[in-house]
Parts: structure tokens; C-alpha cells; sequence
């Protein structure tokens, strides 16, 4: 009776302990398995769309199939297949597949009630990019009464590939975008079982991830399916590949097809296609050698993406929801070498040369020319899109970004291309390691602490913030976020108001 007793008792503690092993939510193929720590439960490579392979490969994406009993979900899905960019700031780590369509989820321990949701979308020019590194993960949001979500996309020839055998398709070539669709609508179906509330979901991203924000503003396919948007670092006039049609695509898909020798137009030509070997659709393209012939990155397809984004914009087509926009004081700009100050200044119309050789004084030639590339494809587009929402009267913030970790002060004059993203997510040490100082983490909580209060409030300010102001034309202010760090912080008319002025005159629509 006592050994009997004793087995009982291991096993109500053996049940117990796996009962406790982490906390379980049913999502709708059925029921996952997290892990807690440090007062975050977090959800990882949860499928949110069948593997798209084979047959399924330029498909949009398919349901998933039902499990049964529970699964894990304490590990981060494998991210999309690609060639690694060296030297990314976001360092992939856990591997790379072609079956990548899975979401991860972090939220508050003992969450209760309905919480705001934020989703993040991430950057690498859509050739590169995943959910997986450090710099991304929710712990911080999660702490701060958020309920955060991340997913992979497809990149590269497995998210952005046109043919004519697929020509006809109800939705064709833009299947990254298709995906992050897929998400934001397993979001809406599930995101109130780990108490969500569907109806108040912030949508954001950067770089790439900017730029599909817009794409999903400008597209009836995503009415409904978040609430708020934030930019970052993501244009806003043109989509990436500006003006780039379905027949230009189809020229680079056949480019592509015919470097390994498959010719046709028929559906024997996407078959041999579909059996290409994963590793030669990647064929080595990232953000290095994304300027190809045999590649077209996003295209006006017709149903997502109809237009370029100011088209929209400018006849109010677009999903109107409050938006945060910005972008970094030393972004990106793909500006070409020079060495003299005329050639720097060549873009612009004689007559204004003196005055932007004015605005951007105190620059060496080369300077000059990377700010005035940054300028028009980062900053003023961010400033062209405040101005679309406040003449519509939507709320919008604007900010700009110019803060730089005190362990590169010395080396760098500015805040560069993606720097913002570990204040925003408050994950430093991901990014920084122990060269971490207090003046950056005040940084980043107060950054932290203002994309929270978007989620939440539908507007960034608290008491213990600096004000940030609404954007006004008139005013044409900004949150500006200084090298001299978050007790600077302020809002304030744009010190740079004349040189962008300049540079919306370059603006060819």
C-alpha cells in the first residue's frame, strides 16, 4: 500500500510538473505549448500557413493542417531561405528553410483582459530578413502590458517572383506580401486566446518592413486588419522598386528561368521551376547583389500592390489609421561617389545650387552627397507622408532619430540606417552587449515607452515623457530624439525644414 501510494504520488507530481512546464493556448489547428521567464510567456514557431514548398511554392499561402495534442512552441521556427547579408545588424541564428511560415508571440505572465497587440514586420531589403534575432524579441513590450507578434515572410525569388504561366492568378507575384497578410489575419483570428484584442492592433516595421507597411495602408486587402501604423525608416512616395509593373517582373522571372535553362511560358516551365533545388532560387541574392536582371523584388501586381504609394495617397485611397513616421538622421541613401561639391550638388536645378549648397554646409563633398541621398529617399518622404495625414486629418507624429550608442560616438557622426530598432525594442544588449551605458538605456526606455503608448492610447504622450506634438503643416514639427541623448529629447520645428524643402523639388512622381 505504501509503494502503492508512493507511485500515485510521483505520478500527480509528474502530472503536475508537466502541467507546469509552460503555458499552453489553443490556437485554431490546435493547442501550443510556450515557455514563461521572467514574467513573459512566449510562443514561438507557431505555424501560421502550410509549408510552402513544392507544389506551393509562388502560391499565396494555405491553411495549416490541424495537430493533434499539443505542441511545442519554445523555439523560434526556422527563418526564411536566403543568402546572409554580411555585417546585418539583425544577425539571423537559428538556421534557414524554404518551410518558414510560422509567428511568434510574447505576452504579460497571468495576462488578463484585452490587451493591445503590436506586430512587427521586419527589414532587409526583401531579400534578407527574419523573426528570429535577438534585437527583435517582445520581452520588453510584453513587460509593458503588450501583447507582440512577429512572423517570417518570404524573401527574395521565394516572395517576389513573376512568369507568365502564372499570369492569371487571382493573386501572383507578391507573395511576401501574401504572408504578412496570412499573419495579420491569424492575428484577428487567434490574438484574443492569449488576451489580444483584435481590434486594437498596431501594425510596424522598418526599412523593408517600412515599405510593406505602406503597401498594406494603400491595399483594400488589409482593411480591417490593424488599427494603427508606425514607419520606420520606410519611405513613403514609392514602393522599392518604383513603377515597376507585372511585365517588368515577368522579365527578370524569365531571365531567371533561362539562366537554368528552363524556356517556355507554360505551366511545364513553372513545373520545372517549382523542382529547382531551394539553394538555386536563392542563387546568392541579398542586399549586395539584389540589383539583378534575374530579380524584381515587389511589382504592382494588380490586386495588393495597384499603385505607387503617393498615388494613393494623394486621392486618399488608403486605409486612414493614426500614424508614427519617422526615420534616422544618417539613413540609407544609395548616393554616388563624388569629389568635388558641383558634382555632389548636380541633382538639383542650377538656379537652386547656391541654396542647397547653403543648407548643407560644413559637409565634405561626399557628405554632402550621402545626405542629400538620404534626404530623398528616407526623410523627406516621411515628411511628405505627415503632411498626407494632417491634411487629412488624420493624427500623425513625426519623429527623427539621432541618438548613437555611447560605444560609437567616436565613430560614427551620425544615427545610421536601423540603429533605432534596439532603443525601440529596448533589447541593447542584443545589439550592444556589455558596451551598454546608462544614457543608452534611458534612450531606449523612453522609445520603448512612446511606441507602448501608441499601441494603447492611439497616441505616443505621457507624463513622464517629453510632449510630443501631433504633426502640424504649419508648424512642420518633429519629436527629435538627439546625440545628445533622452533629457534633449524634444518636439520642434524641423532644423531641417529648408534643405528638405530643396529636396522635395528633386520629387519626380
Amino acid at each position: 500500500m505504501r509503494y502503492t501510494l508512493a507511485v500515485g504520488f510521483t505520478f500527480i507530481c509528474c502530472a503536475g510538473l508537466a502541467q507546469a512546464a509552460g503555458p499552453e493556448v489553443s490556437v485554431t489547428d490546435g493547442r501550443i505549448l510556450g515557455s514563461e521567464h521572467q514574467g513573459v510567456d512566449a510562443f514561438k514557431g507557431i505555424p501560421f500557413a502550410a509549408p510552402p514548398v513544392g507544389a506551393l511554392r509562388w502560391q499565396p499561402p494555405q491553411p495549416v493542417t490541424a495537430w493533434q495534442g499539443v505542441r511545442p512552441a519554445k523555439h523560434y521556427g526556422k527563418d526564411c531561405l536566403q543568402e546572409p547579408f554580411p555585417g546585418d545588424a539583425a544577425p539571423l541564428g537559428v538556421g534557414f528553410s524554404e518551410d518558414c511560415l510560422t509567428l511568434n508571440v510574447w505576452r504579460p505572465a497571468n495576462a488578463s483582459g484585452k490587451l493591445p497587440v503590436m506586430v512587427w514586420i521586419y527589414g532587409g531589403g526583401f531579400v534578407n530578413g527574419g523573426s528570429s534575432p535577438a534585437v527583435y524579441a517582445g520581452d520588453a513590450f510584453a513587460r509593458q502590458g503588450v501583447v507582440f507578434v512577429s512572423f517570417n515572410y518570404r524573401v527574395g525569388r521565394f516572395g517576389f517572383f513573376a512568369h507568365p504561366a502564372l499570369a492569371n492568378d487571382p493573386l501572383r507575384g507578391n507573395y511576401g506580401l501574401m504572408d504578412q497578410l496570412a499573419a495579420l489575419k491569424w492575428v484577428k483570428n487567434n490574438i484574443a486566446n492569449f488576451n489580444g484584442d483584435p481590434d486594437n492592433v498596431t501594425l510596424f516595421g522598418e526599412s523593408a518592413g517600412g515599405f510593406s507597411v505602406n503597401s498594406l495602408l494603400t491595399s483594400q486587402e488589409a482593411a480591417g486588419l490593424f488599427q494603427k501604423a508606425i514607419i520606420q525608416s520606410g519611405s513613403g512616395r514609392h514602393n522599392i522598386v518604383p513603377h515597376q509593373n507585372w511585365q517588368q517582373a515577368e522579365k527578370a522571372g524569365l531571365t531567371f528561368a533561362a539562366k537554368h535553362g528552363i524556356n517556355g511560358n507554360d505551366g511545364k516551365a513553372l513545373e520545372a521551376l517549382r523542382q529547382l533545388p531551394a539553394n538555386e532560387v536563392v542563387s546568392g541574392l541579398n542586399m549586395a547583389t539584389m540589383q539583378s536582371p534575374d530579380y524584381s523584388g515587389p511589382m504592382i501586381d494588380g490586386r495588393i500592390i495597384t499603385a505607387e504609394p503617393h498615388e494613393l495617397y494623394s486621392k486618399g485611397t488608403f486605409n486612414k489609421v493614426p500614424l508614427m513616421i519617422g526615420a534616422n538622421d544618417a539613413d540609407i541613401g544609395f548616393a554616388p561617389q563624388v569629389t568635388t561639391q558641383e558634382q555632389a550638388l548636380a541633382p538639383f536645378a542650377a538656379d537652386l545650387r547656391g541654396k542647397v549648397d547653403q543648407a548643407y554646409r560644413d559637409m565634405s563633398p561626399q557628405q554632402t552627397a550621402n545626405a542629400i541621398a538620404s534626404d530623398s529617399f528616407m526623410v523627406e518622404p516621411a515628411r511628405y507622408m505627415a503632411r498626407v495625414w494632417s491634411d487629412n486629418q488624420l493624427p500623425v507624429w513625426q519623429y527623427r532619430f539621432g541618438y548613437v550608442a555611447q560605444a560609437l560616438s567616436d565613430q560614427t557622426s551620425g544615427a545610421q540606417h536601423a540603429s533605432e530598432i534596439p532603443y525601440v525594442f529596448n533589447t541593447l544588449t542584443a545589439r550592444y552587449a556589455d558596451t551598454v551605458k546608462p544614457q543608452d538605456q534611458t534612450v531606449a526606455a523612453q522609445l520603448n515607452q512612446y511606441w507602448v503608448n501608441f499601441a494603447r492610447h492611439s497616441q505616443p504622450n505621457a507624463q513622464n515623457l517629453p510632449e510630443w506634438r501631433a504633426f502640424n503643416r504649419q508648424a512642420d514639427n518633429l519629436l527629435l530624439i538627439p546625440a545628445a541623448g533622452a533629457q534633449q529629447t524634444q518636439t520642434l520645428r524641423d532644423p531641417w525644414q529648408e534643405r528638405l524643402d530643396l529636396v522635395e523639388t528633386l520629387v519626380k512622381e
